[in-house]
């Protein structure tokens, strides 16, 4: 896919979203981590349920420090592995407040090295509480990036690298919600609605629906 049809498909996919962003809920940098840790191989609606309750009680280092493991585990236990994902919330809280005076980093060295947080996690943290240019590739951007043929790859660095490599500038910003949002509703997995997508004639997927 040349360079043209790429910053086509992004203008379109802006225009389509026109405020792509998480749909997880949260008002700081912390929040978003803790729901963004949650969120591994959980929906974000189930997340935001869970913080709903959570974050009235508990939306700092040093309350949900206080609150403990189990404490916690009484507010995540309908989540996805809650077990280890309140292990390691309770202990990333634990070095905010050693390493970092209880603020978020903004750096991925710093964030990586915090329980729970890998280069995913960092660069949603990275791009969505900081606006940093990073693109956090999960299961709906690899999927989008392979089947539109716009960054293609084997696994989700070199789908990241290629995206770092070509997204255009202006876009590099809103992207990672841009193509995450457009792989949650339209580029959907079983059966792309290839009939409502927007960018349907630019797609090199061969394989496209005919209707919805």
């Amino acid at each position: 896919m040349n360079a043209n049809k790429r910053r086509q498909i992004f203008d379109l996919l802006a225009e389509a979203i026109p405020e792509p962003t998480t749909e997880l809920n949260y008002s700081t940098p912390f929040e978003l981590l803790v729901a963004v840790v949650l969120s591994a191989q959980a929906t974000d609606k189930g997340v935001n349920k869970a913080t709903a309750r959570l974050f009235p009680v508990a939306n700092t280092p040093q309350a949900l420090f206080e609150l403990g493991e189990e404490g916690l585990k009484e507010y995540v236990k309908t989540i996805g592995l809650f077990n280890s994902k309140a292990r390691h919330i309770i202990e990333l809280s634990r070095l905010l407040l050693e390493r970092h005076g209880g603020e978020v980093p903004n750096t991925r060295e710093e964030l990586e090295a915090l329980p729970g947080v890998g280069r995913k996690t960092a660069n949603v943290i990275l791009n969505t509480a900081f606006g940093q240019h990073t693109i956090a590739v999960d299961t709906h951007i690899f999927r989008v990036s392979n089947r539109t043929g716009m960054a293609p790859g084997k696994n989700v660095l070199e789908v990241e690298k290629m995206l770092e490599r070509h997204v255009p500038k202006m876009h590099k910003k809103d992207a990672h919600h841009l193509l995450i949002l457009h792989g949650r509703y339209t580029c959907i997995a079983r059966k792309p609605r290839c009939g409502s997508c927007v960018i349907a004639e630019l797609c090199e997927y061969p394989h496209k629906t005919e209707a919805d």
